[in-house]
């Protein structure tokens, strides 16, 4: 067992000592010793019950006869980090979660890892580091939290961060809005849509390193305790076989994954975290092949924001083994993938589509092709990404004049003092992973947009990235970006902006002489002034095309 190395032999006396500390008995040191990361903290909604679950997980490692081992991961909740300094450490925290994973399973070395997430950047945070590590782990996240119901309808986060924007329009009463802040999170649990901290969950249950069920049980039922619970059994066999993250996340996995992105419209996070999941997996992936899954694969589940139904409806019309099951009858899956419990073959086999208003066959689909998609022009030619499946249909190509921010603060300022008008494309750059840096959520701005009701007529483009939660034509990771010199950098309030998602163009209707005597006559924003762990992220990080994973120092100055 790898565990032998901190517990076993005469060497090993002074380690053994520091087990008994810890009241470990020499009949817990003898079976496989397996680590539980688990994110439980008291500041995430979607956390705060991960000690049920990771208690539920150990039981289940000791039933099958292991010896379970907590320890601590951090992790961020983007909604409250949402709109201030706290949102600069989001996508960066994804970084220093799977080096402090890779730290504690090499300097203790488990035999095996149970993955307790549930939120936002911590779900891919860990699935790098258990790509990293390389040891047979598994994933349990938290679940799905169940929707809230508010001025007579059913209601999720989407509907109070387009409040604000409501309220100041004066399409909604503040009465109406305080009955939203009471219901529309009503308990623990991964906010109620197909936002990024779903969309993850999913996806891991997708790439088959979670049981059926991870990403759509909603955290509040006694399901999910029972799925925590044969979680830590499984772990067990994993580690008696020897099946490692590797073996399973592979270009199958990967191809499945984006597969089933489009069927289900997940979150243009999804684009930021494949790629740093092929990354540490050691697999290739290239951004311009996502067009081509999309062009082919129907989007088939719609889910708040794009749609009227959550992930609880999902899990109830049969969860991602139906969506699965579709998506072969179709021939866009390869079900010879493996999984931390065969193969996918096998998980459709089982499979019920039980609802087929929420998983739809191809006829109905919501599109006959992905929920999203990556645009190219002279304004992106590295790429920018859509959530297409929740744009309207108003505003799939549009074209209109620039509205420039320098930041989004300065963007919703704009907004509530009526700068953008109908048909405007509000700019908002230098929130890339430099310039941010930490590439920020723009959720605030679409949230404005929609509450405000210019969602359809308005398009956003910006470096930065979105929520799930956000919704409308939301552009975002234009590569290169404005503080790496990227054509961001040189637009100008008036300037003809055209965007053609199904063709998947954007440009910038600007002269190539025009482009040259700005860029000579302009210098990009400097940078702002950040400190500690910003400073070193932004010194090491990539373009958001490549899933704005880090670099060596071997190029860059501190």
């Amino acid at each position: 067992m790898r565990s032998d190395l901190m517990k076993s032999g005469v060497d090993r006396i002074p380690h053994r000592a520091l087990f008994r500390a810890l009241g470990l008995t020499d009949e817990e040191l003898s079976r496989p010793i397996i680590g539980v990361v688990s994110a439980k903290n008291e500041i995430i909604p979607g956390h705060m019950h991960l000690d049920k679950i990771a208690e539920a997980v150990k039981a289940g490692i000791r039933m099958a006869g292991g010896t379970p081992i907590e320890f601590p991961a951090i992790g961020v909740c983007d909604g409250i980090a949402m709109n201030h300094e706290g949102m600069f450490f989001s996508l960066p925290s994804r970084e220093h979660i799977a080096d402090s994973v890779e730290i504690m399973a090499n300097a203790h070395p488990f035999d095996g890892l149970v993955f307790i997430p549930n939120c936002d950047k911590i779900v891919p945070g860990m699935i790098m580091a258990a790509l990293r590590v390389n040891i047979p782990s598994i994933f349990c996240s938290g679940g799905p939290m169940m929707p809230g119901r508010a001025n007579g309808k059913k209601v999720a986060l989407t509907d109070a961060f387009e409040a604000p924007g409501a309220v100041r329009t004066g399409k909604m009463t503040e009465a109406e809005a305080a009955d939203i802040v009471e219901h529309s999170c009503p308990g623990c649990g991964s906010c109620a849509g197909m936002f990024t901290a779903n969309s993850m969950n999913c996806m891991t249950e997708i790439l088959g390193l979670g049981l059926p069920g991870n990403g759509t049980i909603p955290a509040v039922e006694s399901q999910r305790i029972l799925l925590a619970k044969h979680a830590g059994m499984k772990i067990l066999e994993l580690v008696k076989a020897d099946l490692r993250p590797r073996d399973i996340v592979t270009d199958k996995a990967i191809q499945n994954g984006l597969a089933a992105d489009m069927a289900l419209g997940c979150s243009t996070n999804t684009m930021l975290h494949l790629p740093a999941i092929a990354h540490e997996a050691g697999l290739e992936f290239d951004l311009k092949g996502v067009n081509a899954v999309s062009d082919a694969v129907p989007h088939l589940v719609k889910l708040n924001p794009a749609g009227v139904h959550c992930l609880v409806d999902l899990n109830n019309a049969g969860g991602l083994s139906a969506v699965m099951k579709r998506l072969d009858s179709l021939g866009l899956i390869d079900s010879s993938a493996r999984t931390v419990d065969g193969a996918w073959a096998d998980r459709i086999a089982k499979a019920e589509i039980v609802d087929a208003e929420v998983i739809r066959d191809k006829e109905h689909a919501y599109s006959q092709t992905g929920g999203l998609a990556v645009l190219y022009g002279n304004l992106a030619p590295d790429g920018a990404v859509v959530k297409k499946g929740a744009v309207l249909p108003e505003m799939l190509v549009h074209t209109g004049p620039a509205k420039c921010f320098d930041s989004e603060e300065a963007c919703c300022e704009g907004l509530y003092a009526g700068k953008v008008q109908a048909r405007d494309v509000v700019v908002v750059r230098y929130e890339g992973p430099k310039g941010g840096p930490g590439m920020r959520e723009m959720l605030s701005p679409t949230a404005a947009l929609a509450g405000m009701g210019l969602d359809s007529a308005c398009a956003l483009v910006t470096d930065g990235r979105f929520s799930g939660v956000s919704r409308g034509a939301s552009i975002g990771h234009v590569s290169p970006e404005a503080a790496a010199g990227g054509l961001m950098a040189y637009i100008q309030d008036g300037d003809q902006i055209a965007i053609d998602i199904p063709a998947h163009k954007i440009e910038l209707l600007v002269s190539e002489e025009e482009i040259a005597a700005r860029k000579a006559g302009t210098t990009p924003q400097p940078p702002k002034q950040v400190s500690g762990y910003l400073k070193r992220y932004r010194a090491m990080v990539t373009s958001a095309n490549m899933g704005a994973i880090l670099g060596g120092f071997e190029h860059s100055k501190l």
